[in-house]
């Protein structure tokens, strides 16, 4: 029998979906002074294909050639009341590092009284044999700030000293309204809590869609850690958050700047050949069975992400 523990939360009072607070918390730092110095080798990055969070980070490792600095390996999207596995499949395969089986074997070895989920992504230490990290945006931008050094030469900058704060702004609207957004739509368990997640959340989509009509990126005019957040969540909206999650009042595809702007990133290198639509329907469809008891797996949405975006007249 399936366990409710796969829910990524518990809902509160009033129905309304609550995020569980990510807490391994350690950073790696380019000095060392965190105990955790950015070293090529070291770490281990496990990731699962269909989660947003964990494709920030695979997106990011990508665009600064890090794969040879930072190894990877990928669960199976299937998820269970034992939570994320290392089985052999399509896209996904054993444990390389430590033999685990099951993820949680990497939190428990990390500290044994843990009793939190074990989430993607997560950064494994090798020397000191434990979890560095399970709070996936400091993961990106320590990615993007302290392994400079091992940047491929013409990276590039995804989180800029003079953009930051206009980021870090973008960032939280983006992460509250949409990222979260459709999560808070998608495990409420009242009428009012999913009304008033779906209206946030395509106010901000509909204000999104202005600023990116005469914008090819969010911020400054370059490629940012805000794109990629923003990405991830674009590439699962009409695959499975309009169906799955019930953010149905309109598609991805009915947005005409937002959904050009999210073919542009597709098509760049790093992205679209991350983006693995069989690992992310399974997951969602197959792991949510209060939301899907059958687990039947859609076959569509079609959709032309090779398509032109004409998107490059803006600069």
């Amino acid at each position: 029998m399936r366990s409710t523990a796969q829910f990524p939360a518990e809902t509160g009072a009033d129905g309304a979906f609550v995020r569980q607070r990510y807490s391994i918390r350690d950073r790696n730092t380019a000095d060392g002074s965190s105990g955790f110095p950015a070293e090529a080798g070291r770490y281990h990055l496990y990731v699962s294909l269909a989660c947003p969070w964990a494709h920030r980070a695979i997106i990011v490792r990508n665009l600064l050639g890090l794969q040879d600095v930072i190894s990877m390996s990928v669960v199976d999207p299937i998820r269970d009341e034992r939570g994320w596995a290392f089985r052999d499949g399509p896209g996904h395969g054993p444990d390389p590092v430590c033999n685990f089986q099951f993820l949680s074997e990497a939190y428990l070895r990390t500290d044994a009284s843990y009793t939190g989920r074990y989430t993607v992504p997560c950064i494994w230490d090798r020397q000191r044999q434990r979890l560095v990290t399970n709070n996936y945006p400091d993961i990106t931008i320590d990615l993007e700030t302290q392994f400079t050094a091992f940047h491929t030469p013409g990276a590039p900058d995804l989180y800029p000293n003079a953009l930051r704060q206009q980021i870090d702004q973008v960032n939280e609207v983006v992460y509250r309204e949409v990222n979260n957004g459709v999560y808070r739509a998608g495990f409420a368990t009242s009428q009012g809590a999913y009304e008033a997640a779906v209206d946030a959340l395509f106010a901000r989509l509909d204000w999104l869609e202005e600023r990116l009509a005469g914008r090819r990126y969010l911020v400054g005019g370059q490629l940012t850690e805000a794109d990629i957040r923003l990405f991830t969540t674009l590439a699962r909206f009409d695959a499975v958050y309009v169906g799955h999650f019930k953010c149905n009042l309109r598609r991805l595809v009915d947005y005409p700047h937002l959904w050009a702007y999210a073919r542009d990133l597709y098509q760049r290198p790093g992205f679209g050949e991350t983006v693995d639509f069989d690992h992310i329907k399974r997951h969602y469809y197959m792991t949510h069975d209060q939301l899907n008891p059958t687990r039947i797996v859609p076959k569509g949405p079609r959709m032309e992400w090779d398509a032109p975006h004409g998107r490059e007249r803006l600069g």
